[in-house]
């Protein structure tokens, strides 16, 4: 399967946090999401692949191509919805189009246009005038109309409603119907990720924790509750993390079935995204 993004030991250090060692493969008609606590380095991750910030080691490849050899190439190709959108307060949606259409060759007033209606935003308002929910909706808007091939988001349906959510992640995911483009999104909303990921990335003080298919996560994983004597019986090397609550041992684990077997432990729930990520950063081995 053919990569559209590919980091290799991608590291960055700062004076009171480190990137360590990041390696991230995103295949082509794939999304993936990146989770992770703030702080834990999403946002520096996403900077590293914009080039907007120098990194110190490491490796990334957009499309097979060097990200910094290529960059004025490749930005042709990616979408970016980031928290800054970097466009004047004091625009509107028009100005905006006749900016983008000087900006970029691919640029599809058309299409554009017909996401400002859709997405109900006031053509003649400037953008200092405009929820925080409308914001979004207009950056997606940017983002999307130069037909780019890689859409890289960071928090997209912050502060939307769950009616727009929905509306914009049917959009993500007809994004990627052709198998030709793919999505990397960071997000804290979890429940956007599991319905539409391929793929989770969970980045926790700097590091991947890990990476795995969404399948693998909320089928395989399990959450084992038990009382105490229970688990002093449990080998170390059977379980991922431990979270101890007031009447119950929350017990992490990579393969519900094989740990049900072994342990024959009979509340084995399964878990959300959430719940897994909780349990890895709250949680002890």
């Amino acid at each position: 399967m053919e990569n559209i993004l590919e980091i290799k030991n991608l590291c960055k250090k700062y004076n009171e946090f480190e990137l360590k060692n990041i390696n991230i493969n995103l295949p082509k008609g794939m999304i993936m999401g990146l989770i992770g606590e703030n702080g834990a380095g999403k946002s520096t991750t996403i900077k590293a692949i914009l080039n907007i910030i120098n990194f110190d080691e490491g490796e990334i490849k957009l499309f097979g191509l060097d990200s910094k050899k290529s960059e004025k190439n490749l930005k042709e190709d990616i979408g970016v919805v980031l928290d800054d959108s970097f466009l004047s307060d004091y625009l509107t949606p028009k100005d905006i189009n006749k900016i983008m259409k000087v900006i970029y060759i691919n640029w599809d007033e058309k299409l554009y246009m017909n996401y400002i209606e859709n997405f109900k935003l006031p053509k003649g308002k400037i953008i200092k005038e405009y929820s925080s929910g409308m914001k979004m909706k207009l950056k997606i808007a940017v983002a999307l109309s130069h037909h780019p091939k890689l859409l890289i988001l960071d928090e997209p349906t912050s502060g939307l409603d769950p009616v727009a959510r929905n509306e914009i992640l049917d959009i993500f995911q007809e994004f990627i119907q052709d198998e030709e483009n793919s999505i990397l999104v960071s997000s804290h909303i979890t429940s956007d990720l599991e319905h539409i990921s391929d793929y989770i990335t969970f980045i926790d003080s700097g590091e991947i924790a890990l990476t795995k298919t969404r399948d693998e996560l909320l089928e395989e994983y399990g959450i084992a509750k038990c009382k105490e004597n229970e688990f002093k019986m449990i080998d170390k090397k059977d379980y991922i993390k431990y979270k101890k609550n007031r009447y119950e041992y929350n017990i992490l684990v990579e393969n519900k079935l094989e740990f049900k077997n072994k342990y024959n432990i009979e509340i084995i729930d399964k878990p959300t995204i959430e719940d897994i990520m909780l349990i890895y950063i709250k949680g002890e081995k």
